[in-house]
Order: structure tokens, then sequence, then C-alpha cells
């Protein structure tokens, strides 16, 4: 008896079911109107210049009047367009060439800055982010005139030291952030267990800072793949990079061809994002 009253007391405080259903979708009526009408913006801001090179790409004018479908601009861009090649295979070249090599220091840096107690290790920590925060044209400056005055003659080398020196910070700075949270409890287990410092460093350190080494190498080939200003300054004849020969060309006006470009690039870098999902899914979840 008394859980048969207490549930008609209970049913007529709630309020109709009905009644509540109307409220819920009210209020998520106003809350999806809003988020919706931004994430349209966001998306259209971000995409519609895309979805325009993507569809001018197949114009079979060089104009922005569209004058019928054509194939034309993909044909001379993988028939014609020998030049171009070389400087995107340049381009990758140095962004690989760039970023595995700061990989390699940035990671050693940041955990022997970390690991390691030294006098000069605030100003290592510090110096090791002017890359970061300074503008460009004025590293692209301060390059070439070190370049110049080791008489270092300009060309792929000196755009490969370029890239490195500003990608070091990038993965400096996300090891340190992965060595921040890492539990040294660790280390000292496997130094009980009879385990050397470089085995500790290969089997248990490096592992542990994977996903922070992994960020750091895939923001590296970003930045250097689309680098200008500094390539700029330290490039030298028969070495331009792709951001370079992009930078020539559109000063005689802007070739369909690079639309072309553009969208082998896009669909390459889609198709190697579905293939390597796996993987990222895993370092994201590490």
């Amino acid at each position: 008896m008394k859980n048969i009253i207490h549930g008609i007391v209970t049913s007529l405080r709630a309020p109709p079911a009905g009644e509540a259903a109307r409220h819920a979708r009210r209020a998520y009526r106003k809350s999806f109107s809003f988020s919706q009408t931004v994430f349209m913006v966001t998306i259209v801001f971000l995409f519609l210049p895309l979805f325009v090179l993507i569809l001018y790409s197949f114009n079979a004018s060089k104009g922005m009047n569209w004058t019928g479908f054509s194939l034309v601009w993909y044909e001379q861009l993988f028939f014609r367009s020998g030049d171009l090649w070389k400087a995107f295979w340049h381009s990758i070249f140095i962004a690989l060439g760039s970023a595995v090599s700061a990989t390699v220091i940035g990671t050693l840096g940041a955990i022997g800055v970390n690991w390691y107690r030294f006098r000069l290790r605030a100003y290592v920590q510090t110096i090791s982010f002017l890359p970061m925060i300074l503008p460009e044209i004025i590293i692209g400056v301060s390059l070439s005139v070190f370049f110049a005055g080791i008489k270092m003659q300009l060309g792929l080398g000196t755009i490969l030291i370029a890239h490195i020196t500003f990608n070091l910070p990038f993965v400096f700075l996300m090891v340190m952030a992965r060595l921040d949270e890492f539990d040294f409890s660790i280390i000292e287990a496997a130094r009980d267990l009879g385990a050397s410092e470089l085995q500790t460093l290969l089997k248990v350190t490096i592992p542990v800072c994977m996903p922070g080494i992994v960020s750091g190498f895939l923001t590296a080939v970003t930045i250097s793949l689309e680098d200008f200003v500094i390539t700029y300054f330290v490039t030298g004849p028969g070495a331009s990079t792709l951001p370079i020969y992009i930078y020539s060309a559109i000063r005689f006006g802007v070739s369909p061809v690079i639309n072309a470009l553009s969208v082998v690039m896009i669909l390459g870098t889609v198709l190697l994002t579905f293939l390597l999902r796996n993987f990222l899914r895993y370092i994201a979840a590490k």
C-alpha cells in the first residue's frame, strides 16, 4: 500500500511526460540550431576554397569563366611538367629528411634536458624555443647571412639545415610535454632489473614517448612542406621547393596545373590518412 501511495505522489509531482518531452525538444532545438549554424559556417569557410580549386582544375580554360569539363591540365601535369615534379620531389626529400633529423635530435635533446641537471639547462630550454617564436623573415635572413659567412653554397643542403633548425622546437616541445607525464619509477624498476642506460632508453623511455615523437615528426613534415619565407632566403639555383616554384609560376598568372597538383596532393593525403588510420588511433590512445 505504501508503495502505491508513493508512486501516486511521485507521478503527481513530476511534470507530464508530453510536457517534459516538449521542453527537452525545445531546449535541444535551440542549442542545436546555434551549434549547427556555427558548424556549417566553419565547414563552408574551411572547405569552400578546396571545392572551388577542385572544380576549376577540370575547367577547359585558364580563366575563371567555366568553358567546359576537361582533363587537359591533368595531362599537362603528368606528362609536361618536369620542373614542377622536380620541385615536388625536392619538397618531399627536404620534408622527410628535416623531419627525421629534427625528430632524432629533438627527442634526444628533450630526454637529456629532462633527465639530467646541469648548469646551462635553463639556457638550453630557452634558446631551443627561439626558432618557434621569432618571425620567419628574421630566421631566414640570419641563416642566409650565416651560410654566406661560412662560404656555403646555397642549395638543397642549406634548405635542409634551415628546415631542421625551425623544426627542432616543435619536436622538442612535444616530447618534453610527454616526458612531463612520465613515471620515473619505471626507469628505476628497469635499473633494478639490470638494464643499462642505453637499454632503458631504447626499451622504456622511447616507447613511452612514442606518441610525442610521432606527433613531432608529423608536425615537422607539415611545416616543412608548406614553408616559403625561410626557404626563399636559403635556396639556390636548381634547388626550388614546391612553394618556391608555385610563387615563381603565379607571377605570370595562376596556372590550372597548380590546381590539378593540389587535387592530387589532397587525394594522396586522404588516402595516406585512411591507410594509416589504425596506427594513428593507436598513437592517439597512448
